[in-house]
């Protein structure tokens, strides 16, 4: 279903519902996964990392400070890699950045079902905390709406934001935010709840799952570049 949020506007194909619905999904997922099979935490964001990591220092735990270093060093090069390529890649002409990453993040999310349980859980994490952020610094804005497609904190806040707002004015537009944020949530959930399933029933190799929504977006991205798109490399999306 489309949002109607920007009537006057045409969006890309890297802009449209169904990417980011399948991408939360897909984060919703991760986030399952890393947080039952690999290591007991979550890869989608680095708040709680950044807790910890302070909460290391004041104990004086130096080791347990510079591992947390790790993840929030991988999501802190995601963002600086994603923004430096995303405006390089666009001179080629052929397919958009948005389309590479997704690709490059089915590619990894295989790899990644490949590894033993032998291997240690933080190599998994570190990596997903490294596509979450290139993922995030990416795909910013729905149509028209800037939003998040790694978690949902924010998403939760604006259902409330926006909620409150239409009961006090009842206009089409705070109606329509609401929908884009909690259709948002509820991806994820079923991303998670998926995930955990199959993570019962696969074990390591359930991520696989999260890599043939990822493949399901790169494809319909794939098709939209070298489509009715070829002609639109040089249009930036929304909120770059």
């Amino acid at each position: 279903m489309d949002i109607e949020l920007e009537k006057n506007e045409e969006f890309l194909e890297c802009e449209k519902v169904w990417v980011y619905h399948l991408l939360i999904m897909a984060a919703g997922w991760f986030g399952a996964y890393t947080f039952l099979l690999r290591g007991g935490v979550f890869c989608n964001a680095q708040t709680a990392n950044v807790v910890l990591f302070a909460m290391a220092i004041g104990n004086g735990e130096w080791s347990k400070a510079a591992f947390l270093l790790l993840p929030i060093g991988a999501y802190f090069a995601g963002a600086f890699i994603s923004e430096y390529l995303g405006k390089s890649v666009k001179r080629l002409h052929f397919l958009r950045f948005d389309t590479m990453l997704v690709g490059f993040e089915a590619l990894v999310v295989i790899l990644l079902g490949f590894l033993p349980a032998s291997v240690p859980d933080q190599i998994c994490q570190v990596v997903l905390n490294f596509i979450c952020s290139m993922q995030f610094n990416t795909f910013r804005q729905v149509q028209g709406v800037p939003v998040a497609t790694t978690f949902v904190t924010n998403h939760i806040r604006q259902v409330g934001h926006f909620l409150a707002k239409y009961v006090r004015h009842h206009n089409a537009e705070n109606r329509g935010r609401i929908a884009v944020h909690g259709q948002l949530i509820l991806y994820f959930i079923a991303g998670a709840v998926i995930s955990t399933v199959c993570c019962r029933l696969f074990a390591l190799r359930s991520i696989w799952g999260s890599a043939v929504l990822l493949m399901i977006v790169f494809i319909g991205l794939v098709r939209a570049d070298r489509g009715n798109e070829r002609g639109l490399m040089e249009k930036v999306p929304h909120g770059h």
